[in-house]
């Protein structure tokens, strides 16, 4: 006769879950159960390295926001978020509610004002991987799959796609296994994942992230954010307060060397810091709609209130001259990376904000206004494609497309940058500048794009910057307008 085993399952001690009407309050009781369950993970796994396996399972749970809610909301109906759609339950779970702290007092304290009743903070029914709960330590490491001498998965949890994934920013109809509707854009799984791979990619840590981000396809760019953030170290009244490097090397001295690592990441990122992450961070992105997919897909967890792409682009009009700038007012996508979470016939909105920052800075840093703006700008809908050597292939069918939609500038990255800002809820712009014309015999070689590079970079640069400064002046509630929220969405930005 078989006889069923029964695993014994070992859980850290914690709070049963509570109401809160304070969100500071609400915030600490999350980052106490958080701390609670990675610190048990930590060292019960730490114990099995030395000592063998476990005689029981181990197991700890992501903490959670809860909210039940019988009535509408009163709510200001020019905030775009802040609260839910309707009466019911809803729920979210959190991870690293220390670096998410602000943001998450923000979104609580507006839930509980819209709604006038308590948020429930307790431990959810989602378990926390052993993996996320070591990131906490840089001292401990999980071992790769079959390097140990008793299986993880007997006694550990290890991720889960059924709880990593991106149904809620793709309107998939996701509720958590009791039936409660999501709070905010991303689970906690999800979120961990991409902490993972920011570290990944960038070799920089989430913490230095700041709230405004350029995307660009050129090392130039870098050097001249370096240039530009020691100059404003050495400036007691800019406000910026460090500027950390690749690999996490950070320097407050505007004249500190700055080594960079023996082997740089896949994409290098820098980050000029400011109080509150109201800085800058720039990522240097590489050439590609994947990388600019990948970028995004992670740093998009972060809820950044802006990212702007600055790169070079094709020009496509005979009128246009190298160094000329584009700025998107719409997008024709054959990037193909996409298209599974967000089909080619969505538009892509421009959106007003952005696009007045951008056009601004423009006037600013060149000194032109108005009609004289034309001379070195344009705007219109920018081409991004997946093959980067397209003019060698037939051209009659590409041609012929870029023709019908109008387009003024060709690149690989933009269209999926803004796709998924639109997709995420984080408000997109992009300003290019020309570096060729290869339908006008104008290609990419060293000797015709020198002096481009010598002369227009730092404008084009600086332009990104004083449009970033531009939207941190900006009340949040104006940078996320309406426009990037769909029927039913979550109460979290």
């Amino acid at each position: 006769m078989n006889v069923a085993h029964k695993v014994t399952i070992r859980t850290p001690d914690v709070p049963q879950p509570e109401s809160f009407t304070d969100a500071k309050k609400a915030v600490a009781r999350l980052q106490e159960l958080y701390n609670t369950a990675v610190q048990f993970l930590s060292e019960n796994f730490s114990t099995a390295l030395a000592n063998g396996q476990p005689e029981t399972r181990v197991r700890a749970y992501y903490p959670e926001i809860r909210l039940t809610t019988t009535t509408y909301a009163k709510t200001d109906t020019r905030l775009s978020f802040g609260h839910v759609a309707e009466p019911g339950v809803y729920a979210t779970t959190i991870t690293r509610p220390d670096l998410f702290a602000a943001y998450l007092e923000q979104q609580i304290g507006l839930l509980i004002e819209s709604h006038g009743v308590p948020v429930v903070i307790g431990a959810s029914s989602t378990e926390m991987p052993v993996h996320f709960a070591a990131a906490n330590d840089p001292g401990l490491t999980v071992p790769h799959d079959g390097s140990m001498e008793f299986n993880l998965r007997d006694n550990f949890d290890v991720p889960d796609l059924s709880t990593t994934h991106d149904n809620i920013v793709n309107g998939e109809a996701f509720t958590y296994p009791d039936g409660a509707r999501p709070l905010a854009p991303f689970t906690a799984q999800r979120i961990d994942y991409s902490l993972a791979r920011l570290a990944h990619y960038t070799a920089t840590a989430a913490e230095h992230f700041q709230n405004h981000v350029l995307f660009t396809n050129y090392q130039f760019y870098v050097e001249e954010f370096e240039a530009y953030a020691r100059h404003m170290l050495a400036d007691p009244e800019s406000g910026y307060t460090s500027f950390v490097s690749t690999g996490n090397v950070e320097i407050t001295d505007a004249d500190a060397p700055l080594p960079l690592p023996g082997k740089l990441p896949q994409m290098p990122t820098y980050h000029l810091k400011r109080a509150n992450g109201s800085g800058i961070t720039l990522v240097n992105i590489g050439v590609g709609p994947s990388n600019a997919k990948t970028a995004t897909d992670h740093i998009a967890v972060l809820r950044p209130h802006a990212w702007l792409m600055v790169g070079h682009c094709a020009g496509l009009r005979n009128s246009q001259r190298l160094g000329d700038f584009v700025l998107a007012h719409a997008y024709l996508r054959e990037d193909h990376v996409l298209d599974d979470d967000l089909p080619v016939w969505v538009p892509i909105p421009a959106l007003a904000e952005i696009q007045i920052a951008l056009e601004t800075a423009v006037a600013d840093v060149t000194e032109l206004e108005g009609y004289e703006l034309k001379r070195i700008m344009r705007t219109g809908t920018v081409a991004t494609i997946d093959n980067r050597n397209w003019e060698l292939r037939e051209q009659a069918g590409p041609v012929q497309r870029l023709s019908q939609s109008r387009a003024i500038a060709l690149d690989m990255e933009s269209a999926t940058i803004a796709a998924n800002g639109f997709r995420f809820r984080v408000p997109y712009g992009t300003l290019l500048c020309v570096s060729d014309k290869p339908l006008h015999g104008e290609l990419k070689l060293p000797g015709m794009a020198s002096n481009f590079y010598k002369t227009q970079v730092a404008a084009h640069l600086m332009i990104g910057i004083r449009a970033m400064e531009r939207l941190r002046e900006m009340p949040l509630e104006r940078i996320h307008s309406r426009k990037l929220r769909s029927f039913e969405e979550t109460a979290f930005l």
